[in-house]
């Protein structure tokens, strides 16, 4: 088998995707990007799965926890551009930096002002 298809196929997905995840601002081309990554590892282990003929094929069953693991990180990475979006309203990577900084500092409170239990008298309830 030759390996030159799919070794060039993975490294244009490659490349595609870091060029992807740096160049962009946009959080969803940045989720592509990644994909794209990981995609062309995918497609690199299948291959030398295929190529070495191993008889256990480590390397679909490696792809089975790389697509696992990425359907995760898709889960959880869409949910932090759905945040970025109620708080912005737009997925613009350049100003996902300025999140911490919009809550309200009268609503942050000082651990040292928040009374104990032994300060606040019996009967009363705990702020």
């Amino acid at each position: 088998m030759h390996l030159a298809g799919p070794l060039l196929l993975a490294a244009v997905l490659a490349g595609t995707g870091v060029y992807g995840v740096l160049a962009r601002r946009n959080a969803v081309l940045v989720l592509i990007g990644l994909e794209l990554i990981l995609n062309a590892a995918n497609l690199l282990l299948v291959t030398f799965d295929a190529a070495y003929g191993d008889t256990l094929h480590s390397g679909q069953v490696l792809t089975l926890f790389v697509v696992t693991v990425a359907a995760a990180e898709v889960g959880v990475a869409l949910a932090v551009v759905l945040l970025l979006f109620r708080r912005r309203g737009d997925v613009d990577l350049r100003e996902a930096r300025d999140l911490a900084e919009t809550r309200d500092p009268a609503e942050i409170r000082d651990p040292a002002e928040t009374p104990t239990a032994a300060a606040v008298p019996a009967g009363e309830p705990t702020p």
